[in-house]
């Protein structure tokens, strides 16, 4: 009996970063907990960046502009959380950013050409974007191709459809404006309306954005799906083996991934009342950039939905600061990619620490 206990004693598991330490009963100090948190680092960063841009440029510092920057911000994290979910499921999708242009321009031509009402375009949209983040899924597990190859397969012939149907409906590049159309209204006032507080005018994305990350954040941490996307991320055969159904995870994974696109190529459609084909090229990699810079590791198994949050925030912020600033905003992406590699900096350091007995 004493030698069937002795392991326990004498090599205790490892703890999580919540835990103690590498003795049973001694807890971390509070520093090293709270930077096992993977949205810490982002967090610090987001909150550097926007003291930066307040000091440097004070036009930041009026509501107008801080909507705009929450603006930017909401539409690229609105998708980037389910590409952060992809991520800590261990996958990622090259073709979210032509993907919300499939959306509208479904959207779009399918109620103009057939005169219908918007709605009815907009619901063939979802089941089209749905339908997409499967396929996408179905084909990964069904082929145990990785997910880079399927999704840059997709990401192709998306961008290839998106030009050459648009062109054969409409003669142009462009879509037909659907401002004059039945139900146009009432969706625009669900995905890019606005609304005043204190005088400013805000965005409803904003709204949809906080409302997305916090569902997200609840579906992580409160229900039994978070867990399975975890596992599936974290080592799937060993998720496999003791039960989690990984091809029902990885495939409505990619799905979620779907309805984030439909949803914001709804905001674009009509926010602008047309949409232009050959858009979405790049977007996925500003969809993944935040979700990396929030925390999430390409490897998966570790991340959260709030680190994107911060992570979309910073985007929005240099892209908007650099305009107040009156700077040359060709260094946009000089100063995204400063932000990217120091986030993978930040975050080897962050795993390494929380990690040490």
């Amino acid at each position: 009996m004493s030698q069937q206990a002795a392991p326990a004693v004498t090599a205790p598991p490892d703890p999580g970063p919540g835990e103690g330490g590498g003795r049973r009963g001694v807890r971390r100090p509070l520093a090293l907990r709270l930077l096992a948190r993977p949205e810490v680092g982002v967090l610090l960063g987001a909150a550097a960046v926007l003291v930066f841009f307040l000091i440097a440029a004070p036009s930041v510092r009026q509501g107008s502009s801080m909507a705009t920057v929450l603006y930017q911000s909401s539409t690229i994290g609105i998708m980037a959380l389910p590409v952060a979910l992809l991520m800590i499921g261990g996958e990622f999708d090259l073709s979210a950013g032509v993907a919300v242009i499939t959306s509208a321009l479904t959207a779009s031509m399918l109620s103009y050409q057939l005169t219908v009402n918007v709605w009815t375009g907009v619901l063939v949209a979802l089941l089209v974007s749905l339908g997409i983040g499967a396929l996408n899924g179905w084909m990964l597990v069904r082929t145990r191709l990785p997910s880079f190859l399927v999704t840059l397969g997709t990401f192709l012939i998306l961008q290839g459809v998106n030009l050459a149907v648009t062109k054969q409906v409409t003669g142009n590049v462009a879509t037909d404006d659907i401002s004059d159309m039945d139900g146009f209204g009432q969706a625009k006032a669900l995905f890019a309306s606005s609304f005043g507080i204190g005088g400013v005018q805000v965005k409803i994305t904003v709204v949809w954005w906080l409302v997305f990350a916090a569902l997200a954040t609840w579906v992580l941490l409160r229900t039994k799906y978070g867990n399975w996307v975890f596992a599936v991320g974290g080592n799937q055969e060993s998720a496999r083996a003791v039960g989690v159904p990984v091809t029902f995870t990885k495939i409505t994974l990619f799905t979620l991934v779907g309805f984030g696109a439909w949803f914001t190529g709804m905001h674009q459609l009509f926010s602008f009342n047309t949409v232009q084909s050959g858009e979405g090229v790049g977007q996925e990699l500003i969809y993944i950039a935040a979700a990396v810079i929030g925390g999430c590791l390409l490897t998966g198994g570790h991340g959260s939905a709030i680190g994107p949050v911060f992570g979309a925030f910073m985007f929005g912020m240099v892209n908007q600061g650099i305009v107040y600033a009156g700077w040359n905003p060709d260094w946009f992406k000089a100063f995204l990619g400063v932000m990217l590699l120091g986030a993978v900096l930040i975050n080897l350091w962050v795993r390494r620490t929380a990690t040490r007995r």
